[in-house]
């Protein structure tokens, strides 16, 4: 086989020689090797891990959601919404009149009425009563009169029913006499009581002399439940007719235009009829189901369950925040002081680290919760007050963890050169111990958002924690009081649920990835 190797000549490799000596690399190379800083690599092994970045896109969106949200909303948070519901209720009675009504003077008691009404039954024309003598006279079909022994008219019974044409036009004795006389008589014509003159058609109307409706007279008695209502003419009519013809249900519509929708209802125990009308009413839009305007419906108190969730979110998130806040700090200074002076120092905190382990933070937090109740604490200083003591019980076990770091910290080489250089106990702690162990704390400050937002909402749902009007997840599925409503208004507690459970799941996976990103040598 040939060789197929090129021979270079002495100029060739002259001149290969200098462009290899006079090679340079830049600053830009591609060929160099790059160097990331600790943050840049901890962000980079972060968000390789698929779980933490889509934890990080969950509370992304329940912070848009309920930060951005509850100004988006038309809603505010204990705005309440309501509508008008109808109910039947009794608006008046009527009866067709079969039997003797009585009016007269203070003289005409009970017992002579049931005297005269025996009287007429028996066809007698007197009775007597206390040794005294009453007339009965038959004044007309279906009326008559009582006279004393002394021929005074003391009273009088009678069928058909006077109807004023106006509220508070009620006759006097005389005049109704007069009125039951001339409609006895069974004619048209004029008749004169208490000094004026009355006109009375074929259809017993009844006019004043100007010509003005009086009222009429009727066998049927239409008479409203309450005493300050007056029923016109023409509904007393129409329910007659309705009467007669056999009808449960009509329409009527009143001077001012507006239809109102009424149900008659036979009584057969006193032979009347119940008219009843379709009121009304303005109420609580409670448990709505889901529409155009409330896409999540209404809750018990007629409130948008979606503008309370975005509130709510507002508030658990907040408490989160501001309670973890707060044990990390009050951990970061008891666990730096513990771990740095060790001794003495050490075993004081840590006994009182072993006194709050001790704590039972339940039941303290329900007996302050029922104490706060039966002060009447006001929701914000109660919620003001619920973040004090969250914040105040939930740091032993970061100080334990910052403690422990410090403990391996302080012997390392670094701080030896900060003992050399003289730097104040202060600086050594919170510039050069502190934040050595902030990566430890970022993650377990991060794990334990989920499980705050939990009690929280477990306080609210046992009624403890955020009161009314305040919203939190919690005392939104606090609304579930009862199986009825656990079964038939899912809209009302199950997005709260999902949301409660996607913002801890959501905190768990990003402090998961915090932990792996921190520690290069875990597995992925």
């Amino acid at each position: 086989m040939a060789d197929n190797r090129k021979i270079l000549t002495d100029e060739e490799l002259e001149s290969t020689k200098n462009v290899s000596e006079n090679e340079e690399y830049s600053l830009n190379d591609d060929r160099r090797v790059k160097v990331l800083s600790p943050g840049a690599m901890v962000a980079k092994r972060f968000f390789r891990n698929r779980s933490a970045v889509f934890g990080i896109i969950v509370l992304i969106l329940m912070f848009l959601f309920s930060f951005v949200g509850g100004m988006l909303s038309p809603y505010g948070e204990s705005e309440l919404f309501y509508r008008e519901e109808f109910h039947q209720k009794e608006y008046a009675s009527a009866v067709e009149n079969k039997e003797f009504r009585y009016r007269g003077t203070d003289d005409f008691s009970a017992i002579i009425q049931a005297q005269m009404l025996l009287s007429i039954n028996k066809g007698a024309d007197s009775f007597e009563w206390m040794k005294e003598t009453y007339t009965v006279v038959k004044e007309g079909e279906d009326l008559y009169t009582c006279l004393n022994s002394s021929g005074e008219m003391i009273g009088f019974g009678f069928k058909s029913i006077f109807n004023p044409a106006q509220q508070g036009a009620e006759p006097d004795l005389e005049t109704l006499l007069a009125i039951q006389k001339a409609h006895a008589a069974n004619q048209a014509g004029t008749f004169t009581a208490g000094g004026k003159t009355y006109t009375i058609d074929e259809d017993s109307n009844i006019f004043t002399e100007s010509g003005e409706e009086f009222g009429y007279v009727s066998v049927y008695n239409v008479q409203p439940l309450m005493g300050d209502v007056f029923l016109s003419r023409e509904f007393k009519e129409q329910v007659i007719e309705e009467i007669e013809a056999g009808v449960n249900e009509f329409v009527f519509t009143d001077v001012d235009g507006e239809e109102h929708e009424y149900k008659l209802e036979y009584v057969a125990a006193n032979d009347r009829y119940t008219i009843t009308q379709a009121t009304a009413t303005r109420v609580y839009d409670r448990y709505s189901a889901p529409s155009k305007e409330h896409p999540l419906g209404t809750d018990k108190n007629g409130m948008d369950v979606m503008t309370r969730l975005m509130y709510g979110g507002r508030v658990s998130l907040t408490i989160g925040f501001v309670v973890e806040i707060l044990s990390t700090a009050i951990a970061l200074v008891l666990g730096g002081i513990s771990g740095y002076f060790g001794g003495w120092v050490d075993n004081l905190i840590m006994r009182i680290v072993d006194i709050f382990y001790c704590v039972p933070s339940m039941p303290i937090l329900i007996i302050i919760g029922a104490a706060m109740d039966n002060a009447s604490v006001p929701p914000k200083t109660r919620m003001i007050y619920l973040m004090l003591i969250l914040g105040v019980l939930g740091w032993p076990g970061l100080a334990r963890l910052i403690r422990g770091q410090i403990l391996s910290l302080r012997e390392q080489e670094f701080m030896t050169a900060t003992e050399a250089t003289g730097l104040s106990v202060k600086r050594r702690i919170f510039q050069h111990l502190i934040p050595n162990v902030i990566p430890q704390t970022i993650v377990s400050v991060t794990m334990g958002l989920g499980g705050t937002i939990l009690t929280e909402s477990s306080l609210s749902f046992l009624g403890l924690g955020v009161r009314f009007p305040f919203a939190s997840w919690g005392n939104i599925i606090n609304d579930i009081n009862d199986t009825y409503v656990l079964q038939h208004y899912l809209f009302v507690w199950i997005p709260a649920g999902l949301l409660l459970l996607a913002t801890v799941l959501a905190f768990n996976l990003v402090g998961d990835g915090l932990r792996d990103a921190f520690d290069p040598k875990m597995k992925r």
